[in-house]
């Protein structure tokens, strides 16, 4: 699978990147899917570099803070009014259970219909894998100061040169603390993409909202992550100390997410 690092600062945009957005691709054999997890403040512009619209598969919400949700309110005019009509049906998206009445609130819609007529809406049940064509992904409940907040395991099985079976794990933090669901979420993933939003020093005052580099670090090394791939970063927290705490906590390749870069899981 290809991921596609369409917005990577925490908290809200900053002048390089948008913020939360992923675009992962896949090909199961027929055609080429494209899913999108979280979609954040500023990112609804970017993705279009990338994919059309029109064929975006399903999105995924880790949570609904408005860095990695708002933007779905922009999503909902583009189905809704695009002249000739939408060609592809309802855009199924899985969140947590506010999903569709949050949405509908912020765009200042009546609950019903809300947004039900441009979105499929599905909640979350923790550890229970949802299938989008060759994606199969999985919510872990993680440690951040909402009612639900999920990091996403993300899994796609492809034959390689042998022709021999091989699934590949892409893992998502979303946003969270330290905490054993992260862990388990990211066990043996071929990528750990990894929020660090906090300093080591700075914010050690403040628990149980965002990692350090050095406690992604120690997450990833935990899992037994092969990459580190560290995210969500804000604009007052420096790339290359969050970069320093990881790498001696793990041993593996780290490196810190750039908007418009792309990735081979």
């Amino acid at each position: 699978m290809k991921l596609t690092i369409v917005g990577c600062t925490g908290s809200f945009p900053g002048p390089g990147s948008p913020a939360s957005c992923y675009l992962l691709t896949a090909h199961d054999g027929e055609r080429t899917w494209k899913v999108v997890m979280d979609l954040g403040s500023g990112a609804l512009g970017a993705i279009q570099r990338y994919t059309d619209l029109e064929d975006i598969d399903a999105i995924f919400l880790t949570h609904l803070h408005p860095d990695h949700c708002m933007d779905l309110c922009g999503l909902h005019v583009a189905v809704r009014w695009k002249p000739g009509g939408w060609d592809r049906g309802r855009i199924p998206v899985w969140g947590p259970a506010a999903t569709a009445d949050r949405m509908a609130t912020a765009y200042g819609l009546d609950l019903d219909p809300g947004m039900h007529e441009e979105f499929d809406f599905t909640n979350w049940t923790e550890r229970q894998s949802v299938t989008v064509g060759p994606f199969t992904v999985t919510p872990f409940a993680v440690n951040h100061p909402v009612e639900e907040a999920y990091a996403l395991r993300v899994e796609v099985t492809e034959p390689d040169a042998a022709g021999a079976d091989v699934t590949r794990v892409l893992t998502y933090s979303g946003d969270t603390d330290s905490c054993r669901g992260l862990e388990e979420a990211a066990k043996d993933a071929d990528l750990f993409l990894c929020e660090a939003a906090f300093e080591e020093g700075r914010d050690d005052g403040i628990k149980d909202v965002h990692l350090t580099g050095k406690r992604a670090g120690e997450a990833a090394a935990v899992a037994g992550a092969r990459r580190l791939l560290l995210t969500h970063i804000p604009v007052w927290t420096s790339q290359t100390k969050v970069m320093a705490e990881a790498r001696p906590a793990f041993g593996g390749d780290v490196a810190v997410a750039v908007a418009g870069v792309h990735y081979t899981v």
